[in-house]
């Protein structure tokens, strides 16, 4: 198909494969921060803290190392959909499915909805750190100067 720039088409294999990859990502980053805030403060680690809504309390010092953890790993999101996705107009798209199965997965594991204003203030600010990074990272690559050179040599026109 000529003429048209970065033609896609409808690959389900390939969108199943990038969010399963990047909700590992998302689940490996968050242990790995977690583990370091635990580690660094000295508290114990358990799956509550992932997926236990009534964990995440700003009023607690272990409240706030968790919400720590979670703005770090959205960073560390912004680098996974960099590197999996590269395209800047899905960013958004992968960004809520991966918060979507998150939430799901919570409320799986605790068996309750997560009712936390806390916990989803929490959640949409690093959706968004998530989104906005990794649309930025994939705005740079994709807008990299292309270079057009003729034989290596200066031509003047």
């Amino acid at each position: 198909m000529g003429g048209h720039f970065r033609h896609t088409k409808w690959d389900p294999f390939l969108i199943i494969s990038q969010i399963v990859c990047l909700q590992a990502l998302y689940y490996l980053g968050l242990g790995i921060w977690l583990i370091l805030m635990n580690f660094i403060t000295g508290d114990l680690l358990s799956s509550d803290t992932v997926f236990n809504y009534q964990v995440l309390n700003l009023s607690e010092g272990h409240g706030r190392i968790i919400s720590t953890a979670y703005v770090l790993n959205a960073l560390f999101s912004a680098l996974a959909l960099w590197w999996v996705v590269q395209r800047t107009k899905l960013c958004l798209d992968f960004s809520c499915t991966t918060l979507l199965y998150h939430v799901l997965l919570c409320w799986a594991v605790s068996g309750r909805w997560p009712a936390s204003a806390t916990w989803w203030l929490v959640q949409l600010v690093c959706l968004g750190l998530a989104c906005v990074g990794g649309e930025f990272l994939c705005m740079r690559t994709e807008l990299a100067a292309i270079p057009v050179g003729l034989g290596g040599g200066r031509v003047d026109l």
